[in-house]
């Protein structure tokens, strides 16, 4: 099946940026929000803006008209609303109604407890803290559904624009668990690997979207305030509670070439600007 229009749930710090590449690369985007503000923003993008509440079960018929239905909607414990499980209930129950036919959710490598391992794909999460729980029943849920080919990718850490996590550690002295090794993604590998998935219809697979260098916290974080101008943090050379997360189906499946495949090259970005 071709793939020629793409409703994306969700536009914000991802998705927005991923709308914008799709366009360039021929798609037609449509694009939700919650806020009516944000409405003329995606149409100057380009995108076809819906004001689409998932708290509901009734919810716009028209953005679901499509051949690939992407939810960036990330969950929101005791914030009031619908129970995230809930949220994904009605979206698959509407996309179903719809026929849409793949569905890539976004998830998080945050849905693994820090059990002292290394896991990838194979590797069944318990997840011990009430986002992970959601994540995984939303990840279950959707996978269960059988009009529809599911997808999911678990994003590590987010970083890239506006998100230069070295600021929450500038100044900082004697932070904890310093040799535990960082588990993050850059933003343009995000929505590189998204495309890529895309492109090869490399659909019904779980991904971990993780960058696969390992420094530790000291190394990285000391590091990137340093290039960023910042305080320099101290960490403790302890090893305490962590997890390393690999992927080996972006490396056997999509054969995907990281933009930054070494933090390295993500330092030599931030001096350069």
């Amino acid at each position: 099946m071709e793939i020629k229009t793409i409703s994306i749930l969700g536009c914000g710090w991802f998705g927005l940026p991923l709308a914008k590449e799709l366009i360039k690369d021929g798609f037609k985007v449509k694009g939700s929000t919650t806020s009516t503000a944000k409405l003329s923003l995606l149409a100057d993008k380009g995108i076809e803006p819906y004001m689409i509440n998932t708290e509901g079960e009734n919810i716009n018929e028209d953005f679901f008209n499509c051949d690939l239905l992407l939810i960036s909607i990330p969950p929101k414990v005791n914030s009031g609303q619908l129970p995230y499980p809930d949220k994904i209930k009605n979206i698959a129950a509407a996309a179903q109604n719809a026929s849409v036919k793949q569905i890539i959710l976004i998830s998080s490598t945050g849905i693994y407890q820090d059990g002292n391992f290394v896991v990838d794909e194979s590797v069944i999460p318990n997840p011990n803290t009430p986002v992970g729980k959601e994540l995984l029943t939303a990840e279950n849920m959707l996978n269960e559904h059988h009009s529809f080919t599911s997808t999911i990718i678990r994003f590590a850490g987010l970083i890239g624009p506006d998100r230069n996590l070295a600021k929450h550690f500038a100044g900082k002295t004697e932070i904890a668990n310093g040799l535990a090794p960082i588990n993050l993604i850059h933003l343009d590998d995000c929505i590189g690997l998204t495309k890529a998935i895309i492109a090869q219809k490399a659909f019904g697979k779980t991904y971990h979207g993780v960058t696969p260098d390992h420094p530790t916290r000291k190394e990285f974080y000391t590091k990137a305030c340093i290039v960023s101008g910042f305080e320099k943090p101290s960490f403790k050379e302890e090893l305490l509670d962590w997890k390393q997360v690999d992927s080996k189906n972006i490396a056997e499946i999509l054969a995907y070439n990281y933009v930054y495949k070494s933090w390295d090259l993500y330092f030599k970005k931030i001096l350069k600007n």
